[in-house]
């Protein structure tokens, strides 16, 4: 007996430290998992802020969203459309679609678009382009995306949403003319898509939108 209850108290011991070991992985965890949350979210803001300046809108654009399916035109079976708006009147929308036609394989955009049609701006949020070459189509490596800024359908004309290479009025980049081809044409769609369902994007209140792919 003498012996056991050493025994005992060592294993009650382990048992207390056990515990509040759990405990503590388990608060460390969630603190973490709130953190990488509120990073993620920050760093959206910001990348929507980007193209939709905040002095431009007063709702919070984060939260006036909607669930679209629309695979032909973006790409993606499902995707979130953030909306801005002034005094409650439509200012912008932002897609987020997926270009799958890359060299090395999907590409995701951002795309914000007036409520005239026009483009405020285009950023490029994950590819797996060549580097020195595909990458530039990122805004931290070259200005080439800026060249999206103010464009709408009829500005090219159609014939003009294109690479030079193949008769348009965008750039390639030297070596590498699959990348920014196809940019464009996800960019394009992404306009295509809004001229056709621009009324029902901003009608819809928080809902998940089954707008039209043509």
């Amino acid at each position: 007996m003498k012996h056991s209850l050493p025994v005992i108290i060592s294993g009650l011991l382990l048992g207390v430290f056990g515990v509040l070991g759990a405990t503590l992985v388990g608060l460390s965890h969630q603190v973490t998992a709130e953190r990488i949350v509120e990073n993620e979210r920050r760093t959206l803001l910001e990348q929507l802020h980007r193209l939709v300046p905040p002095a431009e809108i007063d709702n919070d654009i984060l939260t006036d969203t909607i669930e679209i399916a629309a695979p032909e035109a973006l790409g993606v079976a499902r995707t979130r459309v953030y909306r801005g708006r002034m005094a409650g009147e439509p200012v912008a929308a932002v897609f987020s679609p997926i270009v799958t036609q890359g060299y090395n394989g999907a590409i995701r955009l951002i795309v914000a678009i007036r409520t005239d049609g026009s483009l405020l701006g285009v950023r490029v949020l994950a590819h797996r382009e060549t580097p020195g070459l595909g990458d530039k189509i990122e805004i931290e490596r070259s200005n080439w995306v800026l060249g999206f800024d103010g464009k709408s359908l009829d500005n090219p004309t159609e014939s003009g949403w294109r690479v030079r290479r193949d008769g348009g009025e965008f750039d390639q980049f030297t070596g590498a003319t699959i990348t920014p081809r196809a940019v464009v044409r996800g960019v394009q769609r992404s306009l295509e898509y809004f001229a056709s369902n621009h009324a029902a994007l901003f009608a819809i209140e928080g809902a998940a939108a089954e707008t039209s792919d043509e």
